[in-house]
């Protein structure tokens, strides 16, 4: 079998599309209410809660999931693993749209959205959160330099501007060929930078709560916190890319890729397994684990952490029959995709109590709307570009 990437002959306006569209819109709506009467107006944030939501999911949880592009880039690329270059065009998308969305949802949540330029211009280098700010900013615009290439790929030669712009035609074709070209020969460059900022920003985003001695429940403040940011983003890397891929490939019904997806389950075992150490090692180092019968949200929402989203899937892929299937590892993905996610908002939300505050935080409905429009924007446009783009691969028979 010949794998090549190729732009997906599918129908595009589907029911589900239809539904995004749906969410899109409220999400809009929502986003033209924060701006346009204040952000105390669509969310339930005060100034001793000042984040929720916004920072739980569509920054800390989005930046978390995107750990797929440099998972994947690191094994095809810098490890030398080019059996696995199918899958790192999804991964790589998959990354592109992720720190995107986190840049639009912090676009809404900071107060002076009109501002957000002013990191560039004046450091603090004390701050963890400039680190972050930078990181983030630079390493997007070099996932936006490795898709580059595939953009090119299938529009250079073929540009066909409409009406008057065609005039720009041999223009835009050339920037296509001479961009492609030169990103080509540095590649590498943006690969190496790629693995190094994410894993500074993803551990960075720890550093953030090490401030909160006083604020953060005691089952997840830990010294070795961003260490376990860190390790949480490399162990949902690959599930993240198994998750992702098993979806695109039952809804565009394509070719199983399951020689690719198996292999990377075992990897998965030492990765997240080396997480699962690093919880339950701080725990028990620290004594936090008379927490786990005060029968609280908090106490209960980390035994649900611990349970179904690291020691379940970990102890699922020990059984290799279960790596062979592919509803099997799709589960185990799906649980440990869960377990980062509910780690995030279990972070910056469940366990984050500021002493001034009286009444709990839950996000108002102009939050949730946001969020959920932010996402179906993200799955459009995924549909998009697997529609239009080389991203997924379509297994065609080669003769012998």
């Amino acid at each position: 079998m010949e794998h090549k990437a190729s732009p997906l002959n599918k129908k595009f306006w589907t029911p589900g599309v239809l539904v995004l569209l749906v969410f899109m819109i409220a999400g809009a709506v929502s986003i033209i209410a924060r701006f346009t009467g204040g952000i105390g107006y669509v969310t339930n944030l005060s100034n001793a809660r000042p984040w929720g939501l916004w920072v739980g999911v569509d920054v800390a949880t989005g930046v978390a999931l995107a750990a797929g592009g440099f998972t994947t880039a690191a094994l095809a690329h810098i490890a030398g693993k080019h059996y696995y270059e199918p899958i790192t065009r999804p991964a790589l998308l998959t990354a592109v749209l992720g720190y995107t969305f986190v840049v639009l949802g912090l676009l809404v949540d900071i107060g002076r959205s009109w501002a957000i330029w002013k990191p560039i211009f004046n450091w603090n280098t004390n701050s963890v959160l400039f680190e972050v700010a930078m990181c983030v900013m630079v390493y997007l615009h070099v996932l936006y330099f490795e898709f580059f290439p595939i953009v090119a790929e299938q529009f250079k030669g073929r540009v066909n501007l409409p009406g008057i712009l065609s005039a720009f035609n041999g223009l835009v074709d050339m920037i296509l060929k001479v961009g492609d070209a030169i990103i080509g020969k540095i590649m590498w460059i943006f690969i190496i930078l790629g693995v190094v900022l994410s894993c500074m920003h993803q551990s960075s985003l720890g550093s953030l709560m090490l401030v909160a001695p006083t604020k953060l429940h005691p089952l997840w403040y830990t010294p070795i916190l961003p260490l376990l940011f860190l390790t949480s983003a490399f162990a949902v890397g690959y599930p993240m890319v198994v998750f992702e891929t098993t979806i695109a490939t039952s809804s565009f019904k394509l070719d199983s890729e399951m020689s690719f997806l198996t292999p990377l389950t075992r990897i998965t075992i030492f990765l997240l397994g080396t997480y699962m150490f690093l919880k339950l090692g701080d725990m028990f180092f620290r004594g936090t684990y008379v927490y786990l019968l005060d029968g609280t949200h908090q106490t209960n929402s980390f035994i649900v952490e611990m349970l179904l989203g690291i020691i379940v899937p970990w102890v699922m892929l020990l059984f290799q029959k279960i790596r062979e299937s592919r509803k099997g590892i799709f589960t185990a993905a799906a649980l440990i995709v869960f377990g980062v996610i509910l780690n995030r908002v279990n972070v910056f939300i469940v366990g984050y109590k500021p002493p001034l505050t009286e009444n709990g935080y839950f996000p108002a409905p102009g939050e949730i709307f946001v969020t959920l429009g932010l996402i179906a924007t993200l799955m459009f446009v995924y549909r998009v570009a697997v529609t239009y783009l080389p991203v997924l691969q379509e297994s065609k028979e080669v003769s012998s």
